[in-house]
């Protein structure tokens, strides 16, 4: 396709994105009205002729669920496109430009534009549906309502209140699960990643569980006040079941108790393993609310849902791990056999999982390679920071003989472009391991000078560390196979800070530092490379997989429900117990979903498995490929050009500002990634106005 007019599909694909966004939140502001209750929503279920097929909760599908997933599928036609178009050499950054510029505001952080506007409409939503919902609620208490009830006025709207508290954390549940849907087709189309949006998740479900705890707590003392404490334990037939609500509270708060910093930090692996109630806590909420009610806050979860079977099935296969890259700083780099089709943007984390180590464990890590310049390697960066991954680098430095090594991989995941090669300058600026992501952007570059002969930014790398050791991850800047004479053609600099030492002491601990080394794997006809979970068209395939897993659940539910449901219940919602319903229809959601997401990971799958079993022949058919333990010290050129390129600094920091304000180009990139206070600090110089040439960007990471 001409990409002129794909440029003009994606822009007018983008506009029915916005709309249908527009108006699904729309119907959330006007859902506490009263002219929803009583005018729209009475419509819409009596336009719905399918009745006796999807009985009342059609109303909710169509209205709440049906717009999001159809955006999904939209977005995923979009972000195809923009594939298509980068790969015709069109590198220009699609989509909404000035909404990804970035601002710092104090108890938020670096956010962009989007992000802000975004955390606006949600407070606004929950502001304005809490007071809509309590004016309506209590205007209707009047003395008589509350003595009919057996309650003084007060206490009615007690519970009133406790009803619309509970409403507000269905809210946040509706939208708990879009930041964490690493696949998601959603974030992407408006600059956001799954990355950078996890703070969003957090948020939202510390507020979730505040305004649910609150809900199940002033209805426990409603309860108390009105002797009727036999409520906590109604499971109804028909109607909201209080002791499901209770076990989904339970499960949630046990959940929420490890998540606060000093409890998550200490005891990660307890608040790792907690989290996986999350699926009681969805379990018991439907039971608790019932199914129709549950399908407001569908959306979000069936994404949710699809992103993660499909990421169960790609880590269920090992893959093949070349080689590993032992630095004396406690860190390594892990090299995987990658097939051609796959690839990915620079700054791209993956997620690892080492059954030796741990058998439920999963870490995310940055993505140090470029798919460019290394068709078939793919390379993570793991330093020793914790437990899990001080065993794996005592694994692989150990002097005993390890042939193999059995990795499982999610992802790789990442924004969905990059042009950082569109500024005259790129300052990098990093912290310690905040280096990490400037290599796969450092070696991007080294490709587009190598193999296109494009004209590349001039680079500045300050880069600062504690200990001497640390520098030789500055060795990670050049690939682990070998680069041409061509790459002096790039203008490096390097400034190197080591915060914590003398040069004299560093001259001295120098020499007794040991040097890097590889250490060469067997290979391993069982394990496969790593390939994109759905080939090289994934997002028309994650398009195919949301709408066909729809349809199929539709046509399974509409069935139930004409031949089952509603000769029973006729549409009353009176007779058929809202805990069978429930149950019927989470199970058919999950049947729909593992079918359509298996039979497309299974045909990409049976594609690129001829071509993965000759790489793995190849290399093992290879006399002096090196899959085995060796002292073979990383090869010194051309790390002569990179030390060259290189000034150190001891016992000091960087002075960013001189360093940011004496860049005279007209377009410098400024990218920075490490601790909170450097990013902040970066972000405050650039955004201070002294200088209109600096375009501020922060970068997440994982190691």
């Amino acid at each position: 396709m001409d990409s002129k007019v794909g440029k003009i599909i994606r822009g007018v694909i983008m506009v029915i994105i916005m709309v249908v966004i527009s108006g699904y939140m729309l119907i959330w502001i006007m859902m506490p009205t009263n002219v929803y209750k009583m005018t729209w929503l009475p419509s819409i279920r009596a336009a719905a002729s399918l009745s006796t097929y999807f009985g009342l909760q059609g109303s909710t599908l169509l209205v709440n669920t049906f717009p999001v997933l159809f955006a999904a599928v939209l977005g995923c036609i979009y972000l195809h496109l923009g594939k298509e178009i980068r790969n015709q050499g069109d590198s220009k950054r699609q989509g909404v430009g000035v909404w990804r510029k970035r601002v710092i505001l104090r108890g938020l952080g670096i956010v962009t534009l989007t992000e802000l506007a975004f955390l606006i409409m949600f407070l606004a939503l929950l502001v304005w549906s809490f007071s809509t919902y309590l004016h309506v609620g209590f205007s209707k208490i009047t003395p008589q309502y509350a003595a009919k009830k057996g309650a003084k006025l007060w206490e009615a709207k007690l519970e009133s209140a406790a009803k619309r508290l509970g409403l507000i954390g269905n809210i946040c549940l509706a939208f708990l699960f879009f930041p964490v849907t690493r696949g998601s087709s959603l974030l992407p189309v408006f600059g956001l990643t799954s990355e950078s949006s996890v703070k969003y998740h957090i948020w939202i479900g510390h507020i979730a569980m505040t305004f649910l705890s609150a809900h199940a707590l002033s209805y426990f003392i409603f309860w108390a006040l009105t002797n009727q404490l036999s409520e906590m334990l109604k499971w109804a037939k028909v109607g909201v079941s209080n002791a499901a609500g209770e076990l989904a509270l339970l499960s949630g708060l046990f959940m929420w108790l490890t998540t606060f910093p000093r409890i998550r930090r200490k005891f990660f692996e307890l608040f790792f393993y907690t989290h996986y109630l999350y699926i009681p806590l969805v379990f018991f909420f439907v039971l608790h609310v019932g199914i129709s009610y549950a399908y407001i806050m569908l959306p979000s979860f069936y994404l949710f849902i699809i992103d993660r079977y499909l990421r169960f099935l790609q880590s269920r296969q090992g893959v093949g791990l070349v080689s590993a890259r032992v630095l004396p700083c406690e860190t390594v780099e892990l090299n995987f056999l990658k097939s051609g089709g796959l690839s990915y943007t620079p700054t791209s984390i993956m997620f690892l999982n080492v059954p030796s180590i741990s058998k439920m464990q999963w870490h995310p890590f940055t993505i140090s390679s470029s798919s460019s310049l290394e068709p078939e390697t793919l390379s993570v960066i793991i330093k020793g920071g914790g437990s899990w991954s001080r065993k794996l680098f005592q694994t692989l430095s150990s002097p005993s003989s390890l042939d193999r090594l059995h990795v499982s991989i999610e992802g790789p995941y990442g924004p969905a472009s990059t042009n950082f090669s569109r500024h005259e300058t790129l300052v990098m600026v990093s912290g310690g391991s905040g280096i990490t992501p400037f290599i796969s952007i450092f070696r991007e570059l080294v490709y587009l000078c190598e193999t296109l002969k494009c004209n590349t930014p001039k680079i500045l790398l300050i880069s600062s560390f504690k200990n001497s050791s640390d520098l030789t991850m500055l060795d990670l800047l050049l690939p682990i196979s070998s680069v041409s004479s061509e790459l002096s053609k790039l203008n490096l600099q390097i400034e190197a800070y080591i915060t914590r030492e003398k040069q004299s002491i560093t001259t001295t601990q120098n020499s007794e530092t040991l040097p890097s080394y590889n250490v060469w794997f067997k290979p391993n006809l069982s394990n496969t490379a790593v390939t994109p979970v759905l080939g090289q068209n994934s997002w028309l395939w994650l398009g195919a997989i949301i709408s066909s897993s729809f349809i199929v659940f539709l046509i399974f539910m509409g069935i139930l429900t004409r031949f089952y449901i509603y000769p029973i219940d006729h549409n009353t919602n009176k007779i058929y117990p809202y805990s069978s319903r429930a149950v019927l229809n989470m199970l058919l959601i999950s049947i729909s979903i593992a079918i359509t997401a298996s039979g497309a990971f299974m045909w990409n799958k049976r594609n690129c498995d001829v071509m993965e079993r000759k790489q793995v022949q190849n290399m093992e058919g290879t006399p002096d490929s090196g899959f085995y333990k060796t002292d073979r010290e990383v090869e010194s050129f051309p790390q002569q050009w990179l030390a060259q390129s290189t000034n150190l600094h001891y016992g000091e920091r960087p002075d960013l500002k001189r360093y940011l304000f004496e860049r005279k180009e007209a377009s410098v990139g400024v990218l920075v990634c490490g601790p909170k206070k450097m990013r902040h600090e970066v972000a405050d110089i650039c955004s201070s106005g002294l200088a209109q040439n600096l375009h501020f960007e922060s970068i997440s990471f994982s190691w």
